[in-house]
């Protein structure tokens, strides 16, 4: 059976929190919170969207993102803000596949650049990006705004 690319719809929700809820763990990233509105936006494509690899009834990955929009783009950029591929995937291009996806969706739409983030725990991941095309320009800097923390 050939892998799909397809846009989530409602019935994926639960399938696609458990594949954030991976990734956390495997990043060891902040807890997940509820995602029932920011999913039902990106259902509806004005801010982002997500991006599913299916085959038959099982999903091998996910890629989500944003559309943010910047003066000094002169308009609307992209950015992959989580790439997941199931360990049973891994190897099958799943992840290529996905990214090929976001990008030219981006390209569709008119955005000037796409971009991502790598965590310490996903730096890894570089060379796997840099095939795609993606460049280190900088550093990243935050600040978390959840309950008055600094």
């Amino acid at each position: 059976m050939a892998v799909e690319l397809r846009n989530a719809v409602a019935e994926d929700e639960r399938r696609c929190a458990a594949l954030l809820s991976e990734l956390k763990s495997a990043t060891r990233s902040s807890p997940v919170r509820p995602l029932r509105d920011s999913f039902q936006q990106l259902l509806g494509k004005e801010r982002g969207e997500i991006v599913l690899a299916v085959e038959g009834p099982d999903i091998l990955g996910m890629a989500t993102v944003s559309y943010n929009l910047a003066l000094r783009y002169g308009g609307e950029y992209c950015q992959l803000e989580e790439l997941i591929v199931t360990p049973a995937a891994r190897g099958k291009n799943v992840g290529g596949l996905l990214v090929g996806r976001i990008v030219d969706n981006a390209k569709a739409r008119g955005c000037a650049e796409i971009g991502l983030y790598l965590l310490e725990t996903t730096e890894h991941n570089r060379p796997f990006y840099e095939k795609y095309g993606f460049k280190v320009i900088g550093t990243e800097m935050r600040q978390t705004l959840d309950d008055g923390a600094p």
